[in-house]
């Protein structure tokens, strides 16, 4: 896991090679301007990273989890929010691929895997964040449709993207009442909300997706009927370690920002990076981003593998690299002094940009939650 073969480096520079091409000198004006990059993340679909570890039969890689949190962290070290779009759009993909029929799935993946079609992912609600079970999205069977009303809320892509997989009640309150739906973006009745006015992650949109007595035909549903909560929480097991590997990227390009600015930077006639003071900084935020990709790569392995302790291994990686990915950043603008607050210098934007990581993808206290459970589990069937 942990020595790279010549295949596994050939994946991780065909990614970072892109980012260094196409996303860091955009990724600024991105920023600035909200431009989301439809032609570039096509680009990026040409060297398979639309269907990461989707099947090939329907234009996917077929790589595993491993590689993917690899190519993340490439891809973020030239602009967290593209990486991060790419991350929900593969999850997306992804669902389709292994829950949809065959007929889903060859109708549905090749667009997807190519990005002429963008995906996006509705679970999160205005009333139902955290409580994703309490989402209150209905969709009612109308002979061979499905009427579906209700509004989604902190959406990626919303707007821009072709096709949705909507989390929705079909049935009894909590999680066994909820079914996922394959939604295509002409569907009448299906309108989004003005682009979120956001902190960071400004080079894709946010908006609401609202439904109002949107008809979708019985043939989108994905998977079974009360299928759809358990299908949500798979697919945020890799959008967890994705998002971290993104956080690990962010905070990596930071660091090495850091550590040129403070080379070619003079106080008081030394260099500061000749302070050991300022080195001991160095040394943590290198040591803190070291242990974060060491605990996501046997998160990804685990996924890959199928272990019993995925979840928990998912929910702690997602955690501890998003707190040390934004923290090494914050700290790389503190080294940076009022040039790190300059837009030009990039620094600032990393900071903003993987500030949302801690919320997104279920939150950090979530995740303790999610530890926690194991945690107790564990003990209590010791006791016994």
């Amino acid at each position: 896991m942990f020595i790279l073969t010549d295949d596994d480096r050939a994946i991780r520079d065909t990614a970072r090679d892109f980012a260094t091409e196409y996303l860091a000198p955009n990724a600024v004006e991105w920023d600035q301007s909200k431009h989301f990059p439809v032609d570039v993340l096509r680009k990026a679909a040409a060297l398979g990273m639309g269907g990461i570890y989707v099947r090939e039969d329907v234009g996917g890689s077929g790589l595993r989890r491993l590689d993917s949190v690899r190519i993340f962290e490439e891809l973020a070290k030239g602009c967290p929010s593209i990486a991060a779009y790419i991350s929900i759009h593969n999850m997306v993909t992804w669902m389709i691929d292994k829950f949809g029929t065959d007929e889903q799935r060859h109708r549905w993946a090749p667009g997807l895997c190519s990005m002429e079609q963008l995906g996006s992912y509705c679970l999160t609600e205005p009333g139902a964040g955290s409580d994703a079970a309490a989402l209150s999205t209905k969709a009612v069977r109308d002979g061979d449709e499905y009427v579906l009303t209700g509004v989604k809320q902190f959406i990626s892509g919303a707007g821009t993207s072709d096709v949705y997989v909507v989390m929705a009640r079909t049935g009894e309150p909590g999680p066994r009442g909820i079914s996922a739906f394959i939604v295509p973006k002409d569907t009448p009745g299906l309108s989004f909300g003005a682009n979120e006015k956001k902190m960071g992650w400004n080079a894709q949109p946010t908006r609401q997706v609202v439904f109002d007595g949107a008809r979708v035909p019985a043939e989108n549903l994905l998977g079974q009927e009360g299928g759809g909560f358990r299908i949500a929480m798979h697919g945020l097991n890799g959008g967890r370690i994705n998002i971290a590997a993104c956080s690990v990227g962010g905070g990596q390009t930071a660091l090495d920002r850091t550590v040129a600015y403070l080379a070619e930077r003079k106080a008081f006639g030394d260099r500061l990076l000749d302070s050991q003071a300022l080195q001991f900084r160095l040394a943590d935020m290198r040591t803190e981003l070291e242990a974060a990709r060491t605990l996501l790569w046997r998160a990804a392995d685990a996924l890959d593998e199928g272990t019993d302790d995925v979840v928990e291994l998912c929910a702690m990686a997602k955690r501890f690299a998003t707190d040390a990915g934004f923290e090494v950043a914050n700290d790389a603008l503190q080294l940076h002094g009022g040039y790190g607050y300059l837009a030009e210098y990039g620094i600032e934007k990393i900071v903003r940009d993987l500030r949302v990581h801690q919320i997104l993808e279920g939150t950090n206290e979530i995740m303790r939650v999610v530890v926690a459970r194991s945690v107790v589990a564990a003990a209590q069937t010791g006791a016994a």
